[in-house]
């Protein structure tokens, strides 16, 4: 079947990303194969009326913003590629926010995430508090990362990462029963105790405002 998940040992399916997998949902997002910094993948922005006439908070800022993959999460591990930049037309608080969600319930309007931040990373040289703000967690729709931020001020749904925009990087994210566990480019730098919506659901690949991403190679292990 064109643009199929490849089956792997244990479970495991493979999504080259190379082409718009089949069966998967677009929800205010645009996907289309695209060449960027010498390898294939998918390309995912924001969609134009969202940009233009979306409305923070409503719209986008940690909302139901992603391509909806065809294929059910419960326990393991989702890896992909990353890689994210700003549009020309991104607002002065973008920050190249580009990630994965799990969990998705059927009506798409409750699930979990995990992105990057990139121009938080530490290759960025940002100033405190920023440079420990390279990568969120959070969960849809009651703990959005300015909750989160609130009640853990000590930033436990966060964290600093070596990375930077316009560059590729391999997001992982474990998760085992309420642990999730965030690794990039094979180096851990979040673990935490989530705040689950649903015991299993659908994966999917995350923007938001200004962002142009780009997915590649995505690996999901099933626990």
């Amino acid at each position: 079947m064109p643009n199929a998940p490849a089956p792997g040992p244990g479970g495991t399916m493979t999504f080259p990303l190379d082409d718009l997998p089949d069966g998967a949902v677009l929800r205010s997002v645009t996907a289309a194969p695209a060449e960027v910094a010498g390898r294939m993948g998918l390309r995912v922005q924001l969609t134009e009326a969202v940009t233009r006439d979306g409305v923070p908070g409503v719209d986008y800022i940690d909302m139901p913003t992603f391509v909806l993959l065809p294929v059910r999460f419960e326990t393991g591990a989702i890896e992909v590629d990353v890689f994210s930049r700003l549009r020309p037309d991104a607002p002065d608080y973008a920050l190249g926010f580009a990630g994965i969600v799990f969990h998705v319930t059927d009506d798409g309007d409750r699930f979990e995430s995990v992105y990057l931040r990139p121009l938080n990373g530490l290759k960025e040289s940002p100033a405190p508090p920023r440079d420990a703000r390279a990568l969120q967690y959070y969960a849809f729709p009651d703990w959005k990362f300015d909750r989160l931020r609130d009640e853990y001020p000590n930033g436990r749904y966060e964290a600093g990462a070596d990375i930077g925009p316009g560059e590729w990087n391999r997001l992982r994210v474990e998760v085992d029963g309420i642990r999730v566990s965030a690794f990039v480019n094979g180096i851990p730098v979040l673990e935490v105790e989530a705040k689950p919506v649903c015991a299993s659901g659908a994966i999917g690949l995350w923007v938001d405002i200004g962002t142009d991403a780009c997915f590649s190679r995505l690996v999901v292990e099933h626990g």
